[in-house]
C-alpha cells in the first residue's frame, strides 16, 4: 500500500500543479513565464510541481474577482432579479407588443374568413380583397 501512495501523491501533485498552471493567468505567473512552468512541471516530476506552488505563482486574490479564462476576464457578470433587470423588463414589453400585433392580425384574418364564409352560404359572389 505504501508503495502505492509513493506514485499517487506525486502523480496527484504534479496533476493539480500542471492544472493550476495552465488556469493562471500569464501575468500572475511568477519569475518564468507560463509555458516554462509547464515544462518544469511536467518534467520535473516531484520538485516541478512543489516549485509551482511554492514560487510560481501570485498566490494574492486578484482585483475585480478575475478568473482564468480570457472571456470571463472580460465579462463580468452581475447577477439581479429579474424584476429589478430593466434589459429583462423591456425585453418582456417588447414581446408583449409582437404578440398583440400578431393577435390583432389573427383576429382581422379570421373577420375576414368568416365574412368570406357568410358570403358563400348566403349565395353572394365573394369581393375580391385586394
Amino acid at each position: 500500500m505504501f508503495r502505492l501512495l509513493m506514485y499517487l501523491i506525486p502523480l496527484a501533485l504534479t496533476i493539480y500543479a500542471f492544472i493550476d498552471c495552465l488556469n493562471t493567468p500569464e501575468d500572475e505567473a511568477k519569475h518564468l513565464p507560463k509555458i516554462a512552468w509547464v515544462f518544469i512541471i511536467l518534467l520535473f516530476w516531484i520538485v516541478g510541481p512543489v516549485a509551482w506552488l511554492a514560487a510560481g505563482k501570485l498566490r494574492t486574490p486578484p482585483p475585480n474577482g478575475r478568473t482564468p479564462s480570457e472571456w470571463h476576464r472580460n465579462h463580468h457578470m452581475q447577477y439581479v432579479a429579474p424584476d429589478d433587470n430593466p434589459e429583462f423588463l423591456n425585453s418582456l414589453k417588447a414581446d408583449h407588443k409582437k404578440d398583440e400585433a400578431l393577435l390583432k392580425d389573427w383576429e382581422a384574418d379570421l373577420r375576414r374568413r368568416e365574412e368570406e364564409l357568410k358570403r358563400r352560404e348566403s349565395g353572394e359572389d365573394p369581393k375580391d380583397a385586394t
